[in-house]
């Protein structure tokens, strides 16, 4: 994570921003069905942990995708905004959103078999499958 650098950005239509201080500088992308269903392709987010702050939360909706997670999106233009795990309300957002993205690289990918075959990142990453993402996140 970074310390000393501070990242706005914002949804398409600019009712919900943010700034985030504490985000990773790595891409990931999900390939998950319910990501893809989410989104219509994978998600490709960045970790921003627990400091990221929002204006515009009354604008917000959050839908409970799992046991486990959330998901927040714009009820204004339907930008999604964040996956969130409920247990440490540690939040991944989509890199899209952020209005500077010079920083980032794409780092991984996972549920790496869950992925369709109609497509295929260039970029050489790590790369995990659905069982061991659910080994090393799922609660017990």
């Amino acid at each position: 994570m970074s310390e000393a650098v501070s990242k706005n950005g914002s949804c398409l239509c600019g009712a919900v921003s943010f700034t985030t201080s504490n985000f990773s500088k790595k891409v990931y992308a999900c390939h998950c069905g319910m990501c893809r269903k989410w989104g219509g392709g994978p998600f490709m987010e960045v970790d921003c942990g627990t400091n990221i702050s929002f204006k515009g939360e009354e604008n917000i909706t959050v839908y409970n995708s799992s046991d486990w997670a959330e998901r927040g999106f714009c009820n204004k233009c339907g930008s999604h905004l964040f996956y969130r795990l409920k247990e440490n309300n540690q939040h991944q957002v989509p890199v899209g959103l952020f209005d500077d993205q010079k920083l980032f690289v794409f780092e991984s990918q996972v549920f790496i078999d869950k992925k369709p075959s109609f497509y295929s990142f260039a970029n050489q990453t790590k790369a995990l499958t659905e069982a061991e993402i659910f080994e090393m996140y799922a609660p017990s």
